[in-house]
């Protein structure tokens, strides 16, 4: 895949369009951390947000008003990366590659599994990396999983469950809750496309789908408690929860084996260390949480009563994400989240989409 730098120790400049929540608290900062990687031009045209984006970023830092300003100055930038609301993803996504500029895109990537692998195919055809920033692949627990289950801790997975739950009993509003269709709001396509990348991450392809949705709060638009079983190909069963409606929050990660179990609660640190304006440095501290955190593996008893052992925790690592972006522009390292990868869990939300309204299970 190809950027457009010359000189490897020039850094890529990155355009971001949006400023918002994902653009602020995720991806700017995280830019700013990569070796190789400069923030270059933010899109936004909101007064506060140029402001505080130049009082972290410095006063080289340029701005567009939309993101149309970019395609015209195509050759002084080497990625775009797609931080605005869900239904500018695939209009942006084509015209940048179109442009002529490597891409990265915040899930959804698409509203469609259709779209997405035409965006894909678009990319192939012009021989640019389009990645997708699904950053919960590199979640401390998530990561900490995938070392026990690779390394037969806990013998055949069976079942697992995975909760991304909170306690909201009031609707904030804009977009994300919004109950038109065009913006593809609602917390299956919120955070169930985490769940949904997570568990195909760690045992591959579904094979049927069964899925609860509902609108409990008062003025909700959208869903906002939804319940997604997979049965994946090789017979592990997901149980993935999104809610923001639990008023009692079970743990993050749940996962029986035929040898032992894993549970762990409490959510990775960096989504809130970002939020607080901590930002990664190197010193070996980011993404680390403390010992009374740490999940339990064992079998027969509760974890809550001192069951099992303590398994420490890996540090959450984000960075990682960006990371691999830069090596594969400049290198032609992996593209770190494909957006096929992306299309086989639009797939499933897809599925999920209908078999929480028609009631039925779905074959994928």
């Amino acid at each position: 895949m190809t950027g457009t730098a010359s000189g490897s120790g020039t850094p890529l400049r990155v355009a971001l369009v949006g400023y918002g929540l994902a653009g602020s608290v995720f991806h700017a900062p995280l830019i700013a951390a990569t070796e190789g990687l400069a923030l270059d031009t933010v899109v936004t045209t909101n007064p506060e947000r140029q402001e505080q984006a130049r009082a972290e970023f410095g006063d080289s830092l340029r701005f567009a008003a939309t993101p149309d300003d970019l395609w015209s100055r195509a050759d002084e930038l080497d990625l775009v990366v797609i931080a605005s609301p869900n239904k500018t993803h695939v209009p942006i996504a084509t015209a940048a590659l179109k442009a002529g500029l490597p891409v990265v895109v915040d899930k959804p990537i698409a509203g469609t599994a259709a779209e997405a692998r035409e965006l894909a195919a678009l990319a192939d055809e012009r021989g640019l990396l389009l990645s997708v920033f699904q950053n919960r692949r590199w979640d401390n627990d998530f990561l900490t999983l995938r070392k026990l289950l690779e390394e037969g801790e806990l013998g055949d997975a069976w079942r697992f469950e995975s909760r991304f739950e909170r306690w909201r009993p009031q609707p904030k509003g804009g977009w994300r809750e919004s109950g038109d269709p065009a913006e593809i709001g609602g917390l299956l396509y919120d955070l169930g496309s985490h769940l949904v990348d997570q568990a195909l991450a760690l045992f591959g392809p579904a094979a049927s789908v069964y899925a609860e949705s509902d609108i409990r709060r008062p003025g909700a638009e959208t869903d906002d408690d939804t319940f997604i079983a997979l049965t994946h190909t090789n017979g592990v069963r997901s149980h993935l929860y999104a809610s923001a409606t639990a008023a009692q929050l079970g743990p993050r990660f749940r996962v029986l084996g035929s040898q032992a179990g894993y549970v762990k609660y409490g959510l990775d640190p960096q989504e809130a260390a970002l939020r607080e304006g901590d930002r990664p440095t190197g010193d070996g501290d980011w993404g680390v949480e403390p010992e009374s955190l740490w999940g339990r593996v064992g079998a027969g008893e509760s974890p809550l009563s001192g069951g099992g052992t303590p398994v420490p925790t890996l540090p959450g690592a984000y960075p990682a994400f960006y990371d691999a972006v830069a090596k594969a522009l400049r290198e032609d390292g992996p593209n770190p989240v494909t957006a096929y990868e992306a299309a086989d869990a639009l797939d499933v939300l897809e599925a999920a989409r209908r078999s929480a309204r028609d009631g039925e299970t779905v074959i994928v």
